[in-house]
């Protein structure tokens, strides 16, 4: 079988995600902002994956749409964590390097299926 490649990418962000819930809650007593983030972090790639199971072409644009909605409230999310020094900036940095990456493909894929 072919590897997808968003679905890798978002599930790969997802368990970064994850740690990144963990490092908050645990070490920095953060329970409203890492819940947020946890959210919409992992719910990036869990619309994706039921966006690859969709019996119809609007149900598949409508979860891709989704999940692009979700990557940009996890772009926020991670920007306002970085300025409020919850997370210092090169791990920011990377997250934020990864969740853009994301956007791109996830608009590219909708750009493509809005043209067919």
């Amino acid at each position: 079988m072919e590897e997808n490649i968003i679905l890798t990418k978002t599930y790969d962000f997802a368990l970064r995600i994850i740690k990144l819930y963990k490092y908050l809650s645990k070490e920095k007593g953060e329970y409203t902002l890492s819940k947020q983030i946890l959210r919409s972090g992992t719910s990036i790639g869990a619309n994706a994956e039921e966006a690859s199971g969709s019996i119809s072409k609007k149900e598949f644009r409508a979860k891709y749409f989704i999940s692009y909605k979700e990557a940009r409230e996890t772009h926020y999310w991670l920007r306002l964590l970085r300025d409020s020094d919850y997370i210092d900036k090169k791990l920011a940095e990377s997250l934020i390097s990864d969740v853009d990456e994301i956007l791109k493909i996830l608009g590219a894929i909708l750009k493509t299926v809005s043209s067919k």
